[in-house]
This record gives C-alpha cells, sequence and structure tokens, in this order.
C-alpha cells in the first residue's frame, strides 16, 4: 500500500502572477488506487496502435496513411480551439454552426465530453502544480504524462472542482448534447467512421482501416495531449533542435515552458509558458503563423465571421511581463528553430 501525505496548502495560479493562499493548511492520509479497468484498456489499446503503426508503415494503403494523419489534425484542432481555447479558457466566442462543428472533431479525438475536459482543465490552471491539478507534475513524469487516468482522483481535487463555476459549460446546448450522448457519438465518430470511410471508398482492408485510423490515430492523438501535460512542464533541453524544450520566457517562476515539439504534435499548444502566462489569450503562443495550426483555424472562421471577439495581449504587456518575470532573452529563441 503506497500512502501519500497531502499537504493542502498550495498557490493560486490561475494567474501565474498572483501567488496568494487558497487554503489553510492541514494533512490528511491518502492512498493512491489503481483503476485496473483503466489500465487493462489502455494496454489494450497500447498493443492496437502498435499494430496499427506497423500496418500503417507496410500495410496500409496510402490513401490510409493520409486519412490518419487528416483525422489526427481534425481531432486536434477538436481539443485545442474548442475544448482548450473557447471552452475551458473562453478566449473566444463563435456562433452555433462552428461550436457544433468543433464538438463533432472533439468527439473524433475521445478525451472526454467537453464539460468535464474543461472541469479539469480548469483546475490545471487554478491549481497547477499541486494535488487538485489532475496532472500534477510533483507526482513524476509518469503520473503527468497519462498516470493520472490510471489510479482514482485526488480527494483535494475532487473538493477543489466542485468549487468551479462551470455554470457557461452547461448553458450552452451543444455541450449539453454531446455530453448526454457521448459513448454514441464517439463510437460513431472516433471508431465506426473512421474505419468505415477507407473501407468504403478506396478499397481498405476493415482491419487494417481500424487498426491504422481509428486504433493508432487516437492513441497517437492521446500522447501528443499528454504530452502538453508531462513535457511541456518540465525544464530540460534536448539536443535535437525539434525536441527542444526548457524556455521560460515570460514568467520564470512557474512549471511550465516552451516546446516546440508539442508544437508540432498538438498542432500549437507549445507555447506553453506563454499560455499559463497569459491564458486569456487565444493564440496560446505569440507565433500564431509557426506550427500554430488552431490559431489558423480559428482565424480563418474569424474571417467569415463565424468566430469573433478574440482575446488577445498587446505587445506592450507581453514586454512589461517579460521584463519583469521572465527570460526576455528568451522569448524569440525557441522560435527560431522553427
Amino acid at each position: 500500500m503506497h500512502q501519500i501525505w497531502v499537504e493542502i496548502n498550495g498557490t493560486n495560479r490561475f494567474h501565474s502572477r498572483s501567488f496568494t493562499p487558497y487554503i489553510a493548511m492541514f494533512k490528511i492520509p491518502f492512498e493512491t488506487k489503481i483503476v485496473w479497468r483503466n489500465v487493462i484498456l489502455f494496454a489494450a489499446l497500447h498493443l492496437g496502435a502498435a499494430i496499427g503503426f506497423y500496418q500503417l508503415l507496410f500495410v496500409a494503403k496510402w490513401p490510409t496513411v493520409f486519412w490518419s494523419f487528416f483525422l489526427h489534425v481534425v481531432g486536434a484542432i477538436g481539443v485545442t480551439a474548442g475544448a482548450h481555447r473557447l471552452w475551458s479558457h473562453r478566449a473566444y466566442k463563435a456562433n452555433l454552426p462552428y461550436r457544433i462543428l468543433l464538438m463533432i472533431m472533439d468527439t473524433t479525438a475521445f478525451q472526454n465530453d467537453i464539460i468535464e475536459w474543461a472541469r479539469d482543465h480548469r483546475c490545471h490552471h487554478k491549481w497547477t502544480d499541486t494535488h487538485a491539478d489532475p496532472h500534477n507534475t510533483n507526482r513524476g513524469f509518469f503520473f503527468s504524462h497519462m498516470g493520472w487516468l490510471l489510479v482514482k482522483k485526488h480527494p483535494q481535487l475532487k473538493e477543489q472542482g466542485k468549487k468551479l463555476d462551470l455554470s457557461d459549460l452547461f448553458a450552452d446546448d451543444v455541450l449539453v448534447f454531446q455530453r448526454k450522448y457521448y459513448h454514441i457519438l464517439v463510437i460513431l465518430f472516433c471508431f465506426l467512421l473512421p474505419t468505415a470511410i477507407p473501407v468504403r471508398f478506396w478499397g481498405e482492408s476493415p482491419l487494417v482501416a481500424f487498426y491504422t485510423a481509428a486504433l493508432f490515430r487516437y492513441c497517437f492523438l492521446l500522447h501528443s495531449t499528454w504530452f502538453i501535460n508531462s513535457v511541456a512542464h518540465i525544464v530540460k533541453m534536448c539536443p535535437i533542435q525539434l525536441c527542444r524544450f526548457g524556455y521560460k520566457p515570460y514568467d520564470s517562476r512557474i512549471t511550465p515552458v516552451e516546446s516546440v515539439w508539442t508544437s508540432v504534435t498538438a498542432v500549437g499548444e507549445g507555447g506553453h509558458n506563454f499560455h499559463h502566462t497569459f491564458p486569456q489569450d487565444y493564440r496560446a503562443s505569440e507565433y500564431s503563423l509557426k506550427l500554430n495550426w488552431t490559431c489558423i483555424f480559428i482565424d480563418a472562421f474569424a474571417a467569415i465571421g463565424w468566430v469573433y471577439d478574440r482575446k488577445s495581449v498587446s505587445e506592450e504587456y507581453i514586454k512589461r511581463q517579460c521584463a519583469k518575470h521572465g527570460e526576455p532573452d528568451k522569448r524569440h529563441k525557441w522560435s527560431s528553430y522553427l
């Protein structure tokens, strides 16, 4: 039995410049409990994804390979533009057709319904790297990457999560619909359609289509998202430029860092030090046109009137923040590798 003593004495970091105590100090015993159902399901998924990866390289038809990549981008943007920037942070506003489109795109990613995703993400920002953070990096790399999904939630996370105001999410009929019919929608958009379309339109084998366009694509997208929670919260330098991470240009006091690698795999989410410093900015990065496909997607729909009221911080405000709490000399450093 693994015992963890819970220190309920964190700081409010929703705005990284405000470090005020949010709870009185006390200790409660906590036992880490493994959710074996999740362990088995994720093990099976990774086994299927390994088969799918082999088939993607050596068996699948070229249209299936491109289809899998396309679905990865669709699901990733559904999460980043939808669950993350629109619904978690309210960084911009959008009309009904756009919200329906993003809800469907997010469903292909199968990362829990948007209301649950946004609730966890708001906890992550409000209590970063404390026990009220779903993927607290102080519990280790594996835990912050995917281990948090394999164990029971920390009692402090449950307690603090109940205090969040989610009324804006439940007021959106699109999210309520997704939550009500989530399992049916996931089966359809994450597994059935990704498998059926290659079979129907270019004669792909059903098994190859399922293992590549469904299982491998889904598993790869999960890890692309999880790397934001793990890699982008760790200070370390990699000799490979594409995988380089570790800079804190905007606020050196917090754990999130800038990561080129995660900008590639998660379609623009790698400016993580920027994002935690300015969570209200819809761009989530200074470099909108450098691997930030999500920002390009949002801007494209703004051009046709589906998106409006995009929030962003001014250049002058960014400069002041960097000079006060960041590392100004590293502000443009990671961008130079692109």
